[in-house]
């Protein structure tokens, strides 16, 4: 390994005439870069890819995801959206992003260019594990898939109680035609057979 000197580094520079290896953790200390797409093809400090794209700063410019100040120029551990080109990054911070949000989700936060966004940074040498977002996984949003089920009428007349209803007559419970997130029983509203929408008193 050219950056430890130890035997077994696996990793060879792709570079044409680099005779550069070095072990997976020594080349993220020293800055190399590993893209982890297509011919999964790593490069040494010296020979890895930087951006090309044009972007200048405006006065002191932060990090989109932690807000704190990144280096004044394009550097190896500050990234550039290359689709808005102002919204700028710490090479760690848009790391820990697209691991969190997956392939599927993962995205400029500022102009939410995908194409373009992904594949830069992919270049770059940012993870992006191919799977659904962390947020979709760990159940935070279940209960947005889930349908209101419950009568908040002020006084519901309903014998078996408000969580219960039935597919027609005057417990058949009807939804906010609005928000959807409130519910009542027809004759708790005194809502006549015929009527086929109602809206709670929020909407």
């Amino acid at each position: 390994c050219y950056v430890c000197g130890e035997r077994g580094a696996t990793i060879s520079c792709r570079q044409k005439g680099c005779k550069r290896s070095f072990h997976f953790p020594c080349g993220c200390e020293d800055g190399c870069v590993s893209q982890f797409f297509g011919q999964y093809r790593s490069f040494c400090r010296e020979h890895r890819p930087a951006q090309t794209v044009q972007a200048q700063q405006d006065g002191e410019t932060s990090c989109l995801i932690c807000l704190e100040p990144v280096e004044e120029k394009l550097s190896h551990h500050t990234l550039v959206c290359p689709a808005c080109r102002h919204a700028w990054f710490h090479r760690g911070c848009v790391q820990r992003q697209a691991l969190r949000a997956g392939f599927f989700c993962f995205q400029c936060p500022q102009c939410q260019n995908r194409e373009t966004f992904l594949w830069e940074m992919s270049s770059m040498g940012i993870r992006v594990p191919i799977r659904e977002a962390a947020w979709e996984a760990d159940g935070t949003f279940n209960e947005l898939y889930e349908r209101h089920s419950r009568c908040d009428a002020r006084q519901c007349l309903y014998a078996r109680g408000r969580e219960e209803a039935e597919e027609e007559g005057p417990w058949q419970l009807l939804l906010c035609s609005s928000c959807a997130a409130k519910g009542t029983h027809r004759r708790c509203s005194a809502l006549r057979p015929t009527v086929a929408t109602w809206e709670c008193d929020d909407c």
